[in-house]
């Protein structure tokens, strides 16, 4: 059984839900790790980001966006609608969970209390969860022909560098 480790760093944009779609450094890193059958799984650590699998789409917005991003994004905010100030929909972070944040000395978190207020980025990454989990056969992904995989930063609070995991094991 073998394993190979590797880490992606991709910056969020910082004013609305930021995709990457990641799918062709995910089949480089299992190209460049010799496993030919086995498991490819790819995590964020953090708590607002998720990881999914879906179609590409050809069509994107002005902004960029993959029109199926786009549809999601417009569901998600009728859901789930984003926090812009204390006080309104969401009681999150509470004031013991402020005073937590404040007082790290992690320059990912600033001492700003307006780039905490992302109770509705929690959530969407909730829904979708942090990882996926694919089978590699005969050294490929086992993803289809349109399946595509991204990471996605649900915060739009601020810009800053992701860290996504990938694991590959198998023999």
């Amino acid at each position: 059984m073998k394993f190979v480790k590797e880490q992606l760093t991709l910056s969020s944009n910082g004013n609305r839900v930021s995709y990457h779609n990641i799918t062709d450094k995910v089949k480089q890193v299992v190209a460049d790790s010799g496993i030919s059958n086995g498991l490819c799984v790819i995590q964020s650590p953090h708590t607002t980001c998720s990881v999914i699998f879906e179609e590409y789409v050809h069509d994107t917005d002005f902004n960029g966006d993959e029109f199926l991003q786009v549809d999601l994004n417009r569901i998600l905010d009728r859901i789930i609608p984003r926090e812009l100030s204390e006080n309104t929909d969401y009681r999150y972070p509470g004031p013991k969970h402020l005073d937590f944040l404040m007082g790290l000395d992690d320059p990912n978190y600033p001492a700003d209390p307006g780039t905490i207020l992302n109770g509705d980025a929690h959530i969407r990454a909730s829904f979708f969860g942090a990882s996926e989990t694919f089978i590699l056969n005969a050294g490929k992904l086992e993803i289809g022909s349109v399946g595509y995989i991204y990471f996605i930063d649900f915060d739009q609070n601020r810009i800053r560098n992701r860290t996504c995991h990938l694991l590959v094991i198998g023999e």
